[in-house]
């Protein structure tokens, strides 16, 4: 049997309700959907809440210094990205070390060690030196034997070092290239999200031309004390003696010079040096220069920030900043290559103590930090 007009009528106008019905519940999940694409876009994944990118930092007082001397200056995206990099122990083999692991913050990003301890345990041989305020240097030299010439490349060594990071430079790009939250870093950072391990390197350095220590006791007082208004205390008294003898009597500005108080240069004291044996547990930087001059040379430490971590020399081997002095008021460990610049310096005790408030009052500011608490993933 046909049906009838009526019929027709009302199943037409049953199905347009429905067709109607449909498609305002399709604009409706379709709206959802674009306002919850607008607040995810809008809401930055939580590794970047905590590490926003930040302005780049003024070098403080004593540091006479511009990030536009340099031939490329750091940009705040590459510190964003490096400061990542630089804390994250996945850039290791199996995952447990990071720069930072030796690196400290609370130790002026040295550590409170003789040596430093890498991957599954194992020892070096040298003590983590200090990373701050190596934007700008006397002679690009790093290392405490000098092998790298650049932050760069002073980046890379460790990751490829059997006994600190314990990977490849290629490993580290496959670690890096599977976290899918690092790319777009890299392309904010270098315009494509291409990684590799220049990239790696040119962020981590550029995080650590950022760490910056001055506006010390010694830097407000050296930028004070011929002002009109210069208030005249015991301790401003006392470190003006500390000053004169640094600089004079003992000699120490002959390699800790600059505002970083370091020459950049390599110099045999004769730390290591065994007079029975006569040979040296670390040669130093004649494995690098292949001179004979350079036996048993390192590289001058910066002394700012240097009571922040204890024991001292590249071996770690001078527990105090005393015993430092000590050893240099003696005349070091004569040997075949010692250095001219050591000789015995004749201080009474208490020069000694001057010398140790001087290097006190090299306590400064502008370099802390901690890890960040989230990482791309």
């Amino acid at each position: 049997m046909r049906p009838s007009g009526m019929q027709i009528k009302n199943h037409r106008n049953w199905l347009t309700v429905l067709i109607a019905a449909v498609i305002g519940v399709g604009c409706v999940a379709a709206k959802r959907a674009q306002e919850s694409g607008r607040k995810s876009e809008a809401a930055p994944p939580p590794w970047e809440k905590v590490n926003p990118v930040r302005p780049l930092p003024e070098p403080p007082l004593g540091i006479e210094a511009s990030f536009a001397d340099l031939d490329e200056p750091p940009t705040p995206e590459r510190v964003r990205l490096g400061r990542w990099l630089f804390y994250d122990t996945r850039l290791s083999a199996d995952g447990t070390i990071s720069c930072a692991s030796c690196h400290q913050p609370e130790c002026a990003f040295s550590e409170r060690k003789p040596v430093s301890t890498g991957i599954h345990g194992l020892r070096g041989t040298r003590k983590a030196p200090p990373i701050i305020n190596l934007a700008w240097t006397l002679y690009p030299h790093f290392f405490w034997d000098g092998r790298a010439d650049s932050l760069e490349d002073q980046a890379l060594g460790p990751v490829v070092n059997e006994v600190e990071m314990g990977n490849t430079h290629r490993g580290m790009i496959r670690t890096l290239r599977r976290i899918e939250g690092y790319a777009p870093y890299f392309k904010e950072a270098f315009g494509s999200p291409r990684i590799t391990k220049e990239r790696v390197a040119h962020a981590i350095a550029d995080y650590e031309r950022t760490l910056m220590s001055g506006n010390s006791f010694y830097d407000r007082w050296q930028a004070e004390r011929f002002e009109d208004d210069f208030e005249d205390t015991p301790e401003t008294r006392k470190l003006e003696k500390a000053h004169d003898l640094f600089f004079g009597k003992a000699a120490c500005s002959r390699c800790h010079l600059g505002q970083n108080f370091t020459d950049s240069d390599f110099w045999n004291l004769g730390v290591g040096y065994d007079p029975k044996t006569k040979t040296f547990d670390d040669i130093g930087r004649y494995k690098v220069s292949g001179k004979l001059y350079d036996k048993g040379a390192f590289k001058t430490p910066t002394l700012r920030e240097v009571t922040k971590h204890p024991p001292y020399m590249h071996d770690g081997s001078h527990k105090t900043l005393r015993e430092v002095i000590e050893f240099y008021n003696q005349g070091g460990i004569p040997n075949p290559h010692q250095t001219g610049r050591i000789f015995p310096l004749k201080l009474t005790d208490e020069e000694i103590d001057l010398l140790v408030f001087f290097l006190e009052s090299l306590e400064g500011e502008g370099y802390m930090d901690t890890a960040p608490e989230a990482f791309p993933q």
